[in-house]
């Protein structure tokens, strides 16, 4: 699988887009705000700017794309009148693989700027906004040219399946399973957690050459409390969505041999994974680091004890998952329309009656670092 051509939000803003289907994302981001609010104001406190950079790293499309940049204006802007000091301009850059719907981000710019100038008296001569094709684990900006850098909802994304796991490999070695689960072998395990090792540690390195010392980063990610990746906050929701294929896999209409070489370019690390990534590399210093249990639906008012309840939380997990993972089932297993329809229904359905049992929940990473001098 080549991660950088097939790994896309879904885009538009039709039914399964994710334009509309992005609720647990836009909570991800709620949660985290006061941590960003914290390193936005110590960076207007400590630093007379004219001009500053900010990137968003794996922007993705939708509302919550320019949502959070409109609130990280709103810190800088209310901390530099606090301070009696002018607001700078903003050199803003939105990142995303280059597969992403990056139209659909630049037709909302022009309600976007029109709100800036009218809410916030901020001008189209002080913000400038550009798209930024690539991935983030590898250089992307000019040396010294970002005070702020934040990511949400993107660094469990690896940059390839890991080495082994490929689809052409010859023996798969994470059979009926599409990611790691308390039955795949520690070899697979290993697989993962070093693809993530190489992969944060190229991230951290490139973001360190483009902020500037005392620059800031807030990044939030998928990940686990636990140092074992096989529990249920890490990967149980690959889980059912592999109960929901192999019961496609029975009726002869998806092949068991994709379901055997498909492994998800996906890791939920630790937070002692991170912190060995970020000491190794050692150009930045950890302010905060803390985990949020993030509800499978973003935590949406359903009663799930009733057959209508644990229907409509089951549907808008499978909407949100869809959302994130159908272009790359499309790439791998070649199904078309009616069988995705299909497989979807059947996993919200499987999630409906595992939540109603236990309520399974995400844990969400938030890590806030600062640029040494």
């Amino acid at each position: 699988m080549e991660v950088m051509q097939v790994l896309h939000m879904n885009q538009g803003n039709g039914e399964t887009s994710y334009a509309k289907n992005s609720t647990v994302q836009s909570k991800i981001i709620s949660v985290g705000k006061p941590i960003i609010e914290e390193a936005v104001h110590a960076i207007s406190c400590n630093n007379v700017l004219e001009s500053m950079g900010i990137a968003d790293l794996g922007c993705s499309s939708g509302p919550n794309t320019l949502s959070v940049i409109s609130e990280i204006m709103d810190m800088v802007q209310a901390t530099s009148r606090r301070l009696g000091r002018p607001v700078p301009e903003f050199r803003v850059y939105l990142n995303d693989l280059y597969s992403n719907d990056f139209n659909y981000i630049f037709m909302s710019l022009p309600a976007f700027y029109h709100i800036l100038k009218e809410e916030k008296g901020i001008g189209c001569g002080s913000c400038f906004i550009s798209g930024v094709a690539g991935s983030f684990y590898g250089r992307l900006f000019p040396s010294n040219s970002l005070q702020f850098v934040h990511s949400s909802s993107s660094l469990h994304w690896l940059s390839q399946v890991p080495p082994g796991l490929e689809s052409n490999a010859l023996t798969p070695l994470n059979k009926g399973k599409l990611y790691i689960s308390k039955s795949s072998p520690q070899s697979v395990l290993n697989a993962y957690s070093l693809q993530f090792q190489n992969d944060f540690s190229m991230f951290i390195e490139s973001r360190s050459q483009e902020l500037v010392p005392g620059g800031r980063m807030v990044l939030s990610f998928m990940g686990r409390r636990s140092t074992d990746p096989t529990t249920e906050e890490s990967c149980h929701h690959w889980e059912l969505l592999a109960q929901a294929i192999m019961s496609l896999v029975r009726e002869g209409r998806i092949e068991e041999a994709k379901v055997d070489s498909f492994n998800a370019p996906y890791y939920a690390p630790c937070a002692e994974e991170i912190k060995m990534e970020i000491q190794k590399e050692g150009s930045f210093v950890i302010d905060r680091l803390e985990g949020f249990e993030i509800d499978w639906d973003g935590g949406a008012v359903s009663d799930i004890q009733t057959a209508q309840g644990k229907l409509l939380i089951g549907q808008r997990v499978a909407k949100t998952i869809r959302a994130v993972v159908e272009s790359m089932l499309e790439s791998h297993f070649g199904i078309g329309q009616d069988i995705m329809d299909d497989l979807f229904s059947r996993y919200a359905e499987i999630v409906g009656n595992h939540l109603s049992k236990t309520r399974t929940k995400y844990i969400n990473l938030v890590i806030s670092l600062i640029k040494k001098g």
